[in-house]
């Protein structure tokens, strides 16, 4: 006997139900396809719908959600696969309301897209050929039928109210960056195991322990079934590194080993310093990985099972304790007893359509986090639990994962036993897989519903009873009681109800996270004020820009279409009233352009530099143990699932946006940050007349490496007309994963004014961070005065572009803000190492861009003449 996988994969076919209400005369036509797949997939394929992505078909495929599909195949089964005990039909992903019908019987009905479904199947399987039916019944009306039959329409933020009666991935119901686009069809792997004997479940727990964390423990609860196992039977462990050299090896002992039976087993391990390593996130240490080998042996020594789990040893805390000279607590995360500042990114799926993201994409995305300097990935509640390509790049690249459970903007998500009954197994399947991954640090129970209780007036933070069911927020029965107890019972990861969430309520600065919408939404409050709306961790916040002009491009055959006024332009934003906030944020702080490639350029460069603020003035409230004034800042979002408009700072084709690179310079180990103000003094109490104004520069440095780092600093200020009005040096250390205060100077060369009919002289102020031994720039920021509608940029600023290969250098006469480089014509793919860059005279500055081909490189920047 030996147990066996077997994929169906091949000889499907898919076609729409004859029978579904709301369609007439529905013609049964059987197209071949391959699963994992979705409907939308295969019809575009097929040419039978036109691409849902271009111009206004979105609108054209909603029929689609309505319908209901069948998807078959054939299979062979052996004798041999016949014999074992068992036999499962396992589908890893079924979306969402699907029958399953094997040789003409219906074994099991799904109603939970996030979680694989395994399924008896033996007593009706047949040697020789097989026929499998999935029929999926259209989520639209099974979730209108379940929210009719249970309370009816409930509050929420985005998408239809029946989607909260539903565990299908909620961003498909439509969300203000991407379309309604509800997926149908089996959307991972499907297989048939047969065996007698599994590994029901291996729970790993690993840890590391002592004053420098150097020891570490492993403990493994190990469930077999369900069959007993024959007498004398063992279960070997074998814990191996990287390069599968075998670090310790036991036989699993306990009490629960009988003489014919192995079910309950544990391991209980120590490993002393020197065995194995601990794993950090990025740039605080290495990323070791290690596979634990479980093999059932019989007593004659015959293999009968094994099982491999991929596992790393680190020690993660949460930490929320009292601050000095601030009100509230600490929240931070700190690994090996380090404490991490996290800079990073929110995610939400990278495609409407989940079977097109392959394992590669996956990689390549994560890939550009690593180049963007950043360590976290908040894994959003709208979308899905994530493919494990996603969690395996994390864990081998050291970004940590902030993991949402998969509810989103809804103050009712119903809470009643069916539902809960679903949702309890769909968290410990959830907790179950992730829970091995040294990337995942933490739970959050939810995304936004408690700001929606609270904007409703429904959230009594004093009632912690427990008993809330039946109140008008009943899913604080999920985040409250439900969710903490699987995430407790079944793995040692920290578990938070929400996000943001702590404190008085949601929006309280001082406790938890708080989603930071008061730019874009909210109070619109300037950029310059992120300083002002900081929180203890910052786990939302953004701006949009456009894409890149080649997806802008994609969006539709008609090139009359291609303005920013459009109507294919405007079904490619889903923000409402993103008109009024784009120019607001525009117009408060720039002249510019309407054609496409001006708004493209100067949306993006408005959306860089309000990104990147953020990070600055945040990074700067890391000022050392007891002092973690801020501890996170991800920014909404990272990624995109469509080609559109949108608060992410890469496009949907990987194409990064400006902002990427300015978030990339904030976030590098050594930074620098200065703010600029007006200081007013008046002459005496009484007079409004009589005043002097000065403008200060406050100076600060940013190191996250666990070193102290002496560095030289140099600081250069130029008028934009009349040349430079001055210079200082100093040398510095910048104390270890810390801010350092640096210096609190007047702009050189600007007077002081005595009336604000003075206009101060556009003066602009770059400060370098050199290593003192090689002279390397370790970073670079320039200060320009805003707004910088206000400026009149000299028309001659020398800019020198030198192309060599694919080093491209850039040289100035005058100070240069925002240059964006592209290819003559925009034609082709260029991996560019930076963009957005202000450009300061004496100061070369080299971009790399890798596909350039010879290709003649342009710029756009500030004062081009363009508005």
């Amino acid at each position: 006997m030996s147990p066996s996988s077997q994929k169906l994969d091949a000889n499907w076919q898919f076609s729409q139900v004859v029978s579904a209400p709301h369609f007439g005369n529905v013609k049964e036509e059987w197209l071949d396809c391959a699963i994992p797949t979705s409907v939308h997939v295969e019809l575009k394929k097929a040419g039978r719908i036109p691409d849902p992505f271009k111009g206004l078909a979105e609108w054209d495929v909603q029929w689609i959600q309505e319908a209901e599909w069948d998807f078959r195949t054939t299979f062979e089964v052996t004798s041999a696969q016949l014999d074992e005990k068992c036999a499962d039909l396992v589908c890893e992903g079924l979306d969402t309301y699907c029958d399953i019908i094997l040789n003409g019987t219906t074994i099991a009905s799904t109603e939970n897209m996030f979680i694989a479904h395994r399924i008896a199947c033996k007593d009706h399987l047949k040697e020789g050929e097989n026929k499998l039916v999935l029929h999926f019944r259209s989520a639209w009306y099974e979730a209108k039928k379940e929210e009719s039959e249970n309370g009816g329409p409930r509050t929420l933020w985005n998408g239809a109210s029946n989607r909260l009666y539903s565990r299908k991935a909620q961003y498909g119901w439509g969300w203000d960056w991407g379309p309604v686009m509800m997926t149908v069809g089996p959307w991972r792997p499907i297989s048939l195991d047969t065996y007698t004997y599994r590994f029901e479940d291996v729970r790993v727990d690993t840890d590391l322990l002592g004053p420098d964390y150097k020891i570490g423990t492993l403990k493994a609860d190990i469930q077999l079934g369900p069959s007993a196992l024959p007498s004398g039977s063992s279960i070997k462990a074998v814990l191996r590194d990287s390069s599968g050299t075998s670090i310790k090896e036991d036989v699993v002992s306990g009490t629960s080993i009988k003489e014919d039976v192995v079910r309950d087993s544990r391991l209980d391990w120590i490993l002393d310093q020197g065995e194995i390593a601990g794993w950090y996130p990025i740039n605080y240490g290495k990323q070791p990985l290690y596979k634990l080998e479980l093999t059932v042996i019989d007593s004659d020594g015959k293999e009968l099972l094994s099982s491999t789990t991929r596992v790393a040893f680190r020690h993660v805390r949460v930490v929320q304790e009292p601050l000095i000279d601030q009100e509230g607590t600490s929240f931070l995360f700190e690994v090996n007893g380090v404490r991490v500042f996290c800079g990073g990114s929110n995610w939400i799926p990278g495609d409407s359509f989940l079977t097109e993201m392959e394992g590669d994409r996956y990689r390549r995305w994560m890939d550009l986090m690593v180049e963007g300097n950043q360590n976290m990935l908040r894994i959003w509640a709208g979308g899905i639990y994530e493919d494990e390509a996603l969690y395996d790049a994390c864990d081998e690249r050291g970004l940590v994962i902030w993991q949402d459970m998969m509810f989103g903007c809804g103050l009712q998500y119903p809470s009643y036993p069916k539902i809960n009954d679903n949702i309890k197994t769909e968290a410990e399947s959830v907790v179950r897989r992730l829970r091995n991954h040294p990337s995942v640090v933490i739970f959050a129970g939810n995304n936004e519903d408690y700001q929606v209780a609270e904007a409703e007036k429904v959230m009594d933070y004093s009632d912690e009873s427990g008993d809330y069911m039946n109140t008008a927020f009943p899913a604080r029965h999920i985040y409250e009681v439900l969710l903490p107890e699987v995430v407790g019972r079944l793995s040692t990861i920290f578990y938070h109800r929400g996000s943001p969430y702590g404190g008085k309520d949601s929006k309280d600065k001082t406790v938890g996270d708080i989603h930071q919408w008061n730019v874009w939404h909210g109070s619109q409050e300037p950029w310059a004020n992120w300083d002002k709306l900081g929180g203890r961790f910052v786990s939302e916040f953004g701006m949009q820009g456009y894409p890149d002009i080649r997806t802008v491009k994609g969006w539709d055959d008609d090139p009359a279409q291609l303005f920013p006024q459009s109507r294919v332009s405007a079904n490619h934003n889903k923000a409402d009233g993103f008109e009024r906030r784009l120019e607001l944020y525009l117009m408060e702080n720039m002249r510019h352009a309407f054609d496409m490639p001006s708004y493209i350029y100067y949306t993006q460069i408005m959306q860089a530099e309000c990104l990147a603020a953020a990070y600055r003035l945040w990074r700067r409230d890391w000022r050392g143990k007891g002092r973690e004034y801020t501890a996170g800042a991800l920014v909404w979002q990272l990624d995109d699932c469509w080609p559109c408009v949108s608060w992410a700072i890469v496009d949907y084709y990987l194409r990064p946006k400006p902002a990427f690179y300015s978030i990339a310079r904030e976030l590098r180990p050594y930074t620098v940050g200065m703010t600029r103000k007006d200081i007013k003094k008046m002459k005496d109490e009484k007079t409004e007349a009589f005043c002097e104004i000065d403008q200060e520069l406050q100076l600060w440095g940013c190191n996250s490496t666990l070193s102290p780092k002496a560095v030289k600093v140099e600081l250069v200020a130029f008028d934009l007309h009349q040349g430079e009005t001055g210079r200082w040096s100093h040398s510095v250390t910048l104390d270890p994963n810390s801010s350092t205060e640096m210096k609190t100077l007047l702009v050189p060369g600007q007077p002081t004014r005595t009336s604000l009919s003075q206009t101060p002289k556009p003066i602009v102020v770059q400060t370098r961070l050199l290593d003192p031994e090689t002279n390397e720039v370790l970073a670079r920021y320039a200060n320009w005065p805003e707004p910088w509608k206000f400026l009149i940029f000299p028309k001659d600023v020398g800019l020198k572009i030198t192309v060599d290969g694919e080093k491209v250098t850039l040289e100035c006469q005058r100070p240069i803000k925002g240059v964006v480089l592209d290819t003559k014509g925009a034609e082709g793919e260029v991996k560019w190492s930076d963009q957005g860059i202000d450009l300061f005279p004496g100061d070369v500055q080299v971009v790399t861009a890798k596909g350039l081909e010879g290709r003649a490189v342009v710029a756009r920047y500030m004062g081009d003449g363009s508005a």
